[in-house]
């Protein structure tokens, strides 16, 4: 397996395809078109990891800095590359840029009832904490 940099030409067809597959654990949205994700390269692309296997995209994760949190988007493994350290190694490595910028702490989103979920990010040290999210769309 190789970490690298997300490419929007080489890999956006095949991360949007990995994160559709991943529903509802990651949802799709407004913020995911090619347009969205361009922009957000241009801040962190840095955070921004892929994992591959043979040139096979398996995994990636979208890390974001605002500069004073860090923030964990969709965090997505292909189900055949499952409980082989994907995921925690895309963790370790976006947690480890975060760091890297002086973040000291971040946060992510699980859908309600993702009991796998939280028991995998709690074995990286995340804890959960009792908040309600409320979100508005611009549009």
């Amino acid at each position: 397996m190789h970490i690298r940099e997300f490419d929007l030409e080489r890999d956006y067809d095949a991360v949007l395809a990995l994160w559709k597959a991943c529903a509802p654990g990651v949802g799709v949205g407004n913020s995911d078109t090619r347009a969205e994700i361009a922009r957000k390269l241009e801040r962190d692309p840095d955070l921004f990891l892929i994992a591959e296997d043979e040139g096979r995209l398996i995994g990636a994760v979208i890390g974001g800095w605002d500069g004073r949190r860090g923030m964990i988007y969709h965090l997505a493994v292909a189900a055949d590359a499952r409980r082989a350290g994907v995921g925690t190694t895309l963790m370790r490595e976006v947690e480890a840029r975060l760091r890297a910028r002086g973040c000291r702490k971040a946060y992510l989103l699980i859908v309600p009832g993702n009991e796998d979920v939280i028991r995998f990010y709690a074995g990286l040290g995340w804890q959960r904490k009792p908040v309600t999210i409320l979100d508005k769309t611009f549009a």
